[in-house]
């Protein structure tokens, strides 16, 4: 097979693009809110750290692609798509190094201190879920065999549908001009499956409608989205990763907090790859699982090494990326046009001329569809088991906003801190139970894996696996993982350490599913 074919232009086009949007979400939440990090870091720092990772996974899938293609004398093995993690930029950026960087503040810190230690957190989470990772690639066949899909997929239906697609939406309405037409030409392109004449891709002519009427409006004297602060050139220049070992170390202490945020998100993504490699198989090209899930766990660490706090994954769609010709050309090109942009600065500059606003829609697309696959890809009778696994996420979501919301009008800040009734006051003045909301928001991703097994084993009337899965739940929330959080005046956060009520409340659920065969008798048929 040969290394370029002209369908790799077209795969450049498509997972550049997709690489482009991460960067430039990336540059967003990092530059400006929540964490506005100091843009020598930023720049000099992360972005070339994290090209590092996309960088040395991409070659190692054309490499990988080649040597399938000469073992089965064969020409047209697809590379592996690869590229930054999309999930972890959301839930790391809000769930670990912000609520890091309101912790910092609160204990007296300077902004650019807190920064820091924001960006330290973020490395160990990316490390961390590294390793999981690599761990995962000797695991996940078993986790997969013994944990239904549903369970899998209604945990990243959560993240997908509300702090992807629900968060990018009020962006996009709160923008309307140019959010609700990116949106209509996303929906066009994606759901209606056309083709905009000449061939040319369809995200290319939705950042492209989306930056121009951006930047007319500007023009005209409208209020508009850009530019994206100043255009500054100063990040400008070759930067070339150096391993930043000493911030590495001194995050590690924040490592044990945040675990029921890293730990899950690791493990998920390296079954979330070890789907995609089955995707990829079922198009012809099967991949052997270790070495493809290895790579994708090396890529992560060898980033949080070099500096980055974003971990790197193998994408959906591998089938897409075969049908429009592309092979193992793509992924090299996609790693040039990433090291470019990254070591060289001109990050800045597309972030610059290409608000975010410009390509949300396509975020807002990606989280239904990460949503939409977990409805499709289960039984029709285990759907309710899909149900209960999005209210963790739910309630995740919901937390984040009533703390938005309380910010917004002063609350949290050294000089007004959040009461310490402020939970209780909720219920008291509004009848809301926001200790609850804030108890399925620990660890919302164990709750939603929990939830969702126990339902489906019921549905399916295996209810001794049902009240097994409830002691993993009563496990998780006796050592800490799950529904114990802490009002820290600054922020509500997860912390680890023991939540009784809940364990107890996880072994009567199992000593009700355990009891249900001696006193129940079975009626209908499975499934209706």
């Amino acid at each position: 097979m040969k290394l370029f074919v002209k369908g790799d232009i077209d795969g450049l086009f498509a997972l550049g693009l997709d690489n482009l949007l991460m960067l430039i979400l990336m540059s967003s939440l990092c530059l400006g809110f929540p964490l506005f990090l100091p843009p020598e870091l930023y720049s000099q720092t992360i972005l070339p750290a994290t090209a590092v990772g996309v960088v040395f996974g991409n070659l190692i899938y054309a490499r990988m692609a080649l040597q399938l293609a000469a073992k089965e004398g064969r020409d047209d093995v697809c590379a592996i798509p690869y590229g930054i993690n999309l999930i972890t930029i959301i839930v790391f950026v809000f769930l670990v190094m912000f609520p890091a960087k309101l912790i910092a503040l609160e204990q007296g810190k300077t902004e650019l201190e807190a920064a820091r230690i924001a960006w330290q957190a973020g490395l160990v989470a990316c490390f961390a879920s590294g390793l999981l990772e690599i761990g995962c690639s000797f695991f996940a066949g078993l986790i997969r065999r013994v944990t239904p899909r549903a369970a899998l997929l209604a945990a990243l239906a959560a993240i997908g549908l509300f702090f992807i697609a629900s968060d990018f939406m009020f962006r996009a309405f709160a923008f309307p001009v140019i959010g609700m037409t990116g949106l209509a030409l996303t929906l066009v392109f994606y759901f209606g499956r056309v083709e905009f004449l000449g061939g040319v891709p369809g995200g290319v002519v939705i950042l492209g409608c989306g930056m121009l009427i951006a930047w007319t409006m500007h023009w005209l004297g409208f209020e508009s989205v850009v530019p994206f602060g100043t255009f500054d050139t100063s990040q400008i220049g070759l930067h070339l990763p150096v391993p930043p070992i000493g911030d590495l170390m001194a995050g590690l202490p924040q490592l044990i907090p945040y675990l029921p945020v890293i730990v899950p998100m690791g493990l998920l993504s390296g079954i979330l790859s070890l789907q995609n490699l089955e995707s990829a198989k079922a198009a012809g090209d099967d991949f052997e699982a270790r070495p493809a899930l290895l790579t994708n766990g090396f890529g992560s660490v060898i980033a949080a090494l070099l500096g980055s706090s974003f971990p790197t994954t193998i994408y959906i769609g591998h089938p897409g990326w075969k049908a429009i010709g592309s092979r193992a050309g793509y992924s090299v090109l996609t790693a040039i046009a990433v090291g470019i942009l990254c070591f060289t600065g001109l990050v800045n500059v597309i972030t610059y001329f290409v608000p975010i606003e410009a390509g949300m829609a396509i975020l807002i697309w990606i989280g239904l569809m990460m949503c939409s696959q977990a409805f499709d890809a289960v039984p029709r009778h285990h759907l309710p088991a899909v149900a209960i696994g999005l209210l963790p996420g739910i309630a995740a979501y919901a937390a984040l906003v009533s703390k938005h919301s309380l910010r917004a009008v002063g609350m949290g800040s050294p000089e007004a801190p959040f009461p310490g009734t402020l939970v209780g006051d909720f219920a008291t003045t509004s009848n809301f139970f926001a200790e609850g909301m804030y108890a399925l928001e620990a660890g919302y991703i164990y709750s939603s894996i929990v939830l969702a097994a126990a339902t489906v084993c019921i549905i399916e009337r295996r209810f001794p696996q049902a009240a097994a899965w409830f002691l993993v739940g009563a496990l998780l929330s006796a050592v800490g993982m799950t529904h114990a959080y802490v009002n820290t005046g600054f922020d509500i956060i997860a912390q680890i350490r023991p939540a009784p009520a809940w364990a107890l409340g996880y072994f009567l659920m199992a000593a009700v599913c355990a009891l249900v065969p001696y006193c129940t008798r079975k009626t209908g048929h499975i499934g209706h």
